[in-house]
């Protein structure tokens, strides 16, 4: 993708998903294709949710989405999902209750990586372009994800598996109000 040539967002209709139709990100939208690319070619998908009016989320597109380097890893390394949080609050909430579980906050951009199998394995909200903060650079966390992927990816997907058994657990109680997703993303 180059900045001046548009990704697959420029066919959508979300004000926040066109605003990423220039990044050199090769950005899908939630949807059959990119799921099938991730099943097919055994990709970890990155999944990014926010929404139109939100500063970090904007803050993340300029540091890290707009930057060729991160784009050329991202594109060759994962499957990027874009997601309007307003568009699809299923889907958010799905990923939204996994990072928690996983971090104990929350927030926007959230910052999802799933199995091709849509099991989310690690997640966070906004991070910078260097280190600062306690958090890795984004390009610093892309890489270890991608490592862990290619070295240890059957442990991966066992500690997926066991926090989809978790969080379906939960969801399942009466008065969760957490949705279910199938294969396609669908609430079911």
């Amino acid at each position: 993708m180059s900045e001046t040539q548009p990704n697959r967002l420029a066919r959508e209709s979300s004000p926040y998903l066109l605003q990423h139709a220039r990044n050199p990100v090769d950005w899908y939208p939630w949807g059959e294709e990119a799921l099938a690319r991730a099943r097919d070619e055994g990709r970890p998908i990155f999944l990014s949710v926010g929404y139109a009016a939100c500063h970090w989320c904007h803050v993340m597109e300029r540091e890290s989405f707009e930057d060729a380097g991160v784009a050329a890893f991202l594109n060759e390394n994962f499957v990027a999902i874009k997601v309007d949080r307003e568009e699809r609050p299923d889907i958010d909430a799905v990923y939204m209750t996994a990072v928690q579980a996983l971090t104990g906050s929350g927030g926007w951009p959230l910052t999802v990586f799933l199995t091709p199998s849509l099991e989310p394995f690690y997640g966070g909200t906004y991070f910078p372009p260097e280190s600062r903060w306690g958090r890795p650079s984004f390009l610093e966390l892309l890489r270890a994800v991608a490592q862990a992927w290619a070295e240890r990816r059957d442990e991966v997907v066992r500690q997926a598996a066991q926090l989809a058994g978790h969080l379906a657990a939960v969801s399942s109680h009466p008065g969760s109000g957490q949705p279910d997703l199938d294969r396609a993303g669908r609430t079911a």
